[in-house]
């Protein structure tokens, strides 16, 4: 009930964020839906167990957004005196929990009425499971099941991100230079080869089947394609682990050669938020790569999913640039102080205006080279 009414009770812009995570949850829970009614359409077709394992992408996407949600939540943040409540940390992340659950659950409980509307079964559920007109009855177990993953997995992302964590009496784990470059650049290599190695392993399978009088169309829904959402799991985890180290490097090439005033606090202030928006930026230079590589590949094979591709492709998208917008708008507001200060002193806005455009050019000028390398790099194997 706390939970509840911490988050009714917050302001406009919070609740947009609750409700932006119960669209991504709704998202979830159409394509998990989906995918069932089509295993149970077509037994045996293994393009069913592709389709589920891509749900895992929208899925995990959904997720991260929570997480960010949940830490930028006024309810759950940890003030001062809370503790004579019973409010400390442990209870605060308790609450977080409770609250992306019950979000994640209206979610669900959307995507069910959405699932049933779009199968033109708009009346009473059945006791025996959800009709799909034409298609038999998804069973009532596997719809709560998959329906449940959203809210699960969401709930207990958000509680080890924001588990209490011990720091000593020096500058906490923020305050360290971000290390994860060489784990990053391990993992996107991981990754690069085992997309070398399922497109390798399609081309076979395509040279095997050449006789068969079913020409390529028998490895579109080859168990190979699912080495590619593993090779680009690896290097989404990558890039996530390199984006701090990638954003710090910015804000010391900012201040390379003599920086000015401008130049210097462009440049500190990208080091200070290396943290927070690197690991968004890293994601979403993720999802940017495999955006590059698709569009490379566009038309060289049959579309595996159809509309589901699509729309989970437009959710994970839109989980990771809302994400980033969120963290990079926090830390503008954590930011406000030291800018009414500088203001306060006679600081002109030109200069934070510049300073801000330069963060963004630095930005740019690092992260797209690497969204470009990666992307054409993944479709060399396919020989384009």
């Amino acid at each position: 009930m706390l939970a509840l009414r911490l988050t009714l009770g917050a302001g406009p812009l919070p609740l947009l964020r609750r409700l932006l995570v119960t669209a991504a949850s709704a998202g979830v829970g159409v394509l998990l839906l989906s995918s069932l009614g089509f295993a149970l359409a077509h037994p045996g077709d293994p393009a069913a167990a592709l389709r589920l394992a891509w749900c895992a992408a929208p899925l995990a996407a959904a997720a991260y957004f929570a997480v960010t949600v949940a830490r930028t939540d006024p309810g759950t943040r940890p003030r001062g005196g809370f503790d004579a409540f019973g409010l400390g940390p442990a209870r605060l992340t308790l609450l977080a929990v409770v609250s992306t659950a019950l979000t994640g659950a209206l979610g669900s409980v959307v995507a069910l009425l959405l699932f049933v509307r779009l199968r033109g079964n708009p009346g009473a559920l059945p006791a025996a499971g959800v009709a799909t007109g034409a298609a038999a009855a998804l069973p009532a177990g596997a719809v709560l099941v998959l329906l449940a993953l959203a809210p699960l997995v969401t709930a207990v992302a958000t509680g080890l991100a924001l588990r209490p964590r011990r720091t000593g009496p020096h500058p906490g784990p923020a305050a360290a230079p971000p290390g994860g470059l060489p784990w990053g650049c391990a993992l996107v290599t991981a990754g690069l080869a085992v997309g070398a190695f399922s497109a390798s392993a399609g081309e076979g399978a395509a040279v095997r089947q050449a006789g068969t009088g079913t020409g390529t169309a028998v490895v579109a829904v080859a168990p190979d394609r699912a080495w590619v959402l593993v090779g680009w799991t690896l290097t989404a985890l990558g890039l996530a682990c390199a984006g701090p180290s990638l954003t710090r490097f910015c804000g010391r090439l900012l201040q390379a050669v003599r920086p000015g005033a401008v130049r210097l606090l462009a440049g500190r202030v990208l080091m200070a938020e290396s943290h927070r928006i690197g690991r968004p930026l890293g994601v979403l230079s993720a999802v940017a790569a495999a955006t590059v590589t698709a569009w490379a590949l566009n038309g060289t094979g049959p579309r595996l999913f159809g509309p589901l591709t699509g729309l989970g492709a437009g959710l994970v998208l839109a989980c990771t640039t809302a994400a980033l917008v969120i963290s990079a708008v926090e830390a503008r507001q954590d930011r406000a102080e030291l800018i009414g200060q500088l203001r306060g002193l006679g600081a002109p806005a030109a200069p934070l205006r510049l300073a801000a455009l330069l963060r963004v050019g630095a930005l740019l000028l690092v992260f797209v080279p690497v969204v470009g390398a990666v992307g054409m790099l993944a479709t060399l194997p396919a020989g384009r």
